[in-house]
């Protein structure tokens, strides 16, 4: 049995092929929100958030032969807790990480290299600010932007986990927009035009996260885009392509 840790689009894809090359599959995801896991029969879905001593306990009890990480390329907590159970547990960990989707030696890009920077920068241009950065870290850009006399907008999972966070960081529900991505470009673009947005927060998210229609529709609606950076991956069994992942998985259970 493989525990696949998921919740980003590409947990379908590594779940279906190890479950059509002979691997029992255990998919896990944090929160209840629908996710396509694969259709084999051998593909097994658990929802629910883990901390360190849960996640030792589920691998304990299904007896997890592999721990697979393709959770989200800034889940840096879930990363490093993962890493850290299958090192104690004695079981191989592998993780794939989306490769980049930002062209960073583009002119219109600014990048940040933590929230805190992210949201001085934000808050100097003077104009409404679109948040899409996920709702951790909404709080770092509250009172910023409360200071310069700035709308902010974040668009967030629409989940009740989403909008708690949002609203304990102390953002109106007026100002909260709730979708599941990846967006299109129109739908950026229309979203930038309807609140004349001048700032756009993102985080690299890569293709399959919908960067690429984030930025073109920020460089076509001339608003500024600010990218979070993303912490350097140091596991020695990281991938960013699913090929490279899928055949070293395998070859560890032979």
């Amino acid at each position: 049995m493989i525990l696949l840790l998921g919740g980003t689009t590409e947990t379908a894809l590594v779940a279906q092929a190890l479950a059509e090359a002979g691997r029992q599959v255990l998919v896990s995801t944090a929160t209840d929100i629908p996710l396509a896991v694969g259709t084999h029969p051998s593909i097994l879905l658990r929802q629910g958030r883990l901390d360190e001593t849960a996640m030792a306990a589920l691998i304990s009890q299904e007896k997890i032969a592999a721990l697979v990480d393709v959770t989200h390329p800034y889940a840096l907590e879930v990363r490093a807790t993962a890493e850290r159970v299958a090192r104690s547990s004695g079981i191989p960990y592998f993780t794939f990480v989306r490769p980049t989707g930002c062209v960073f030696d583009s002119g219109d890009v600014i990048t940040a290299a933590t929230h805190a920077e992210a949201a001085r920068l934000a808050c100097g241009f003077g104009k409404p600010i679109l948040l899409t950065i996920g709702s951790r870290n909404i709080k770092d850009y509250i009172r910023p932007a409360a200071e310069a006399g700035l709308l902010i907008v974040a668009r967030v999972l629409p989940h009740h986990e989403s909008l708690a966070a949002c609203r304990a960081a102390g953002l109106p529900d007026e100002q909260i927009i709730t979708g599941r991505g990846p967006f299109s470009l129109d739908e950026n673009r229309e979203l930038i035009r309807r609140f004349s947005f001048g700032v756009l927060v993102t985080k690299d998210s890569g293709e399959a996260g919908g960067f690429q229609a984030k930025q073109e529709a920020a460089r076509l609606e001339s608003c500024r885009l600010i990218v979070v950076g993303r912490a350097p991956t140091r596991s020695a069994n990281s991938f960013s392509q699913i090929e490279p992942l899928l055949q070293a998985i395998i070859q560890s259970g032979k």
